[in-house]
Order: structure tokens, then C-alpha cells, then sequence
């Protein structure tokens, strides 16, 4: 196994722990927090790619603006 799969793995159990922990250590409510938030970050992936096929642009924010400008 690779350095970088074993640091990958350490990362994901930090944040399973991290998860739990923000539950009070109830593995049911962590699973659905997860569910949920999986779910909302669908609904606005989906919303983001039907505004991006309608020719929409997503705006950025102001930083990302200014680093386009003093980039140019």
C-alpha cells in the first residue's frame, strides 16, 4: 500500500471521527446528517448544471473576481 493511500485513508477516519463527534457519538443521527447533506448537495449540483444548459453563468464571488482582474 502507498504513503499517499495510507494518508488518504487517515484523512477519512478524521473525518468519520469528526462526524460522530458532531452527532454526540449517535452513529444513526451521523448517518442521516450525511444522507442529508449528500442529498442537498445533490439537489444543488442538479440546480447548477440545469442553470449552466440554460446558458446561465454561476456568479463568482469577489475574490475569485479579483484575482481574474489583477491576474489580466
Amino acid at each position: 500500500m502507498s504513503a499517499i493511500a495510507l494518508l488518504d485513508n487517515s484523512h477519512y477516519e478524521q473525518a468519520c471521527d469528526q462526524a460522530i463527534a458532531m452527532c454526540d457519538g449517535n452513529l444513526r443521527s451521523t448517518i442521516k446528517a450525511l444522507i442529508m447533506a449528500y442529498e442537498y448537495l445533490e439537489a444543488e449540483l442538479a440546480e447548477l448544471q440545469a442553470a449552466i444548459s440554460a446558458g446561465c453563468i454561476p456568479e463568482t464571488s469577489p475574490n475569485e473576481m479579483r484575482s481574474k482582474s489583477s491576474a489580466a
